[in-house]
């Protein structure tokens, strides 16, 4: 009983986590919303598919229409993941033999659909690169509130490089204890180069810092007069920018939104020490290029 009560609380901070995630991608700007994203990691295994599903979930589940689109060609596992096939795909639609509504098909999540595509698909990265491609995300955006891309790993393939020219907005998938700071860094530079709009990086497989409240709250199904007080360090969502901006037509290399986190991610990134300028564990990482920035430090200081 004990060990289902912990996976019960698990799942619900997992839950809240990708929510807060979804609720920061939407406070990014007021004025001209971040509606396509591209969703991506430096190596292979950071969790990057399992965030997209979840990202696309938790936005089902407030409301909007969302479209969760198959863009890494060489090794697909959405389709699986979600147990939903589909006749057609990405390349059909290209190819003008099906009709994007007709290749979409819907998940067992309210408001949430999928587009697959097909495997062995020559040249990947043209494909994405071309304007067909560009056309195709365009049409969905007219149907859906929102278009999420899982893509393949920045490492191995440029696909994702190239198709966040498309996307409005790019998350950094980070598997804690997977990733090598040289890959991330070198990742974040492929972003930059392409012109890509980098949301923030998202914290995955880490462990969850709970808050003894909060997790006594849920244990006890919620009864109030026998839980302990609150602590006073008890941690919280990260604030979404008081001004956002709104995206210009010409898109800077990195706009960063605050620290995303997936659904499995601590409420809050650690602090990071040794960070140039400033004190040691007094300083989280607000942005990406923060993010980024500290890591190479902490990099050649080793």
């Amino acid at each position: 009983m004990a060990k289902q009560q912990k996976v019960g609380v698990d799942q619900i901070h997992m839950q809240n986590a990708i929510k807060t995630l979804a609720a920061n991608i939407r406070f990014v700007s007021v004025d001209d919303p971040i509606r396509s994203i591209v969703v991506t990691s430096s190596v292979p295994n950071e969790g990057k598919t399992t965030v997209a599903i979840s990202l696309a979930e938790a936005m089902a589940s407030s409301g909007s229409k969302v479209l969760l689109v198959e863009t890494d060609m060489r090794r697909r596992s959405v389709a699986n993941s979600l147990g939903v096939h589909a006749r057609s795909g990405v390349y059909a639609v290209l190819c003008g033999q099906v009709s994007l509504e007709d290749a979409v098909v819907s998940t067992a999540a309210r408001g949430m659909y999928f587009l697959d595509c097909e495997p062995h698909i020559p040249n990947p990265d043209a494909l994405l690169g071309s304007k067909r491609f560009r056309n195709l995300a365009e049409s969905a955006l007219s149907s859906f509130d929102y278009v999420i891309f899982d893509t393949p790993p920045l490492s191995a393939f440029v696909d994702a490089a190239i198709l966040s020219t498309v996307a409005d907005g790019t998350l950094l998938v980070v598997g804690q204890n997977v990733v090598r700071r040289d890959e991330l860094t070198a990742s974040y530079a492929q972003l930059e180069k392409a012109g890509a709009n980098v949301l923030g990086a998202v914290m995955n497989l880490c462990k969850s810092e709970k808050s003894e409240y909060y997790t006594e709250y849920y244990s006890r199904g919620g009864d109030d007069a026998n839980a302990p007080s609150a602590p006073t360090s008890a941690p919280s969502a990260a604030p979404a920018p008081s001004k956002p901006s709104a995206r210009p037509a010409s898109r800077p290399a990195t706009r960063p939104a605050g620290s995303a986190r997936p659904a499995n991610a601590a409420p809050g990134l650690k602090p990071l020490p040794n960070t140039p300028g400033a004190s040691a564990g007094k300083i989280a990482p607000d942005s990406t290029a923060q993010f980024i920035a500290s890591m190479s430090a902490g990099a050649k200081k080793n």
